[in-house]
């Protein structure tokens, strides 16, 4: 799927913590949550250092995120978003992605990463192939 529904950009862009869940080499989840954005129709992960999501996917490209979604169903369940696809890491880039994110996940004004010179990082491109969950993207 290289285009997502604009219900999905639309609501990616307001800044919603996902869930990120990758395989590690035992064939368990792994869990983190994670800042994101959309960059050429690719959801997007900056990260400073080498974490386990980015080893995780390395080996194997399988990622998942789940999102709490504003609004509740008729029978009161709450709205919710999982996107599932393929991810690759690339180096540097961290740094810029994480500024631009913070001033929607912290606010205007932010400086993010909160250092002097930080290092590159690596950003997280994941290639979404399924949509699911409740609300506006169903």
């Amino acid at each position: 799927m290289s285009n997502m529904p604009a219900s999905v950009l639309d609501f990616l862009a307001t800044g919603p913590l996902a869930h990120v869940v990758t395989i590690d080499p035992t064939g368990d989840p792994q869990v983190s949550a994670a800042w994101i954005g959309v960059v050429d129709g690719e959801v997007v992960i900056g990260t400073m250092s080498d974490q386990a999501k980015l080893r995780n996917l390395r080996a194997n490209p399988r990622i998942a995120m789940s999102f709490a979604a504003p609004g509740r169903t008729e029978h009161g369940l709450d709205n919710y978003l999982v996107l599932r696809g393929r991810a690759r890491v690339t180096e540097g880039g961290a740094p810029e992605l994480l500024q631009q994110l913070a001033y929607t996940y912290i606010g205007p004004g932010v400086r993010f990463p909160p250092m002097l010179d930080p290092p590159p990082g690596f950003v997280i491109r994941m290639t979404v192939d399924k949509i699911a969950g409740i609300g506006d993207w169903e």
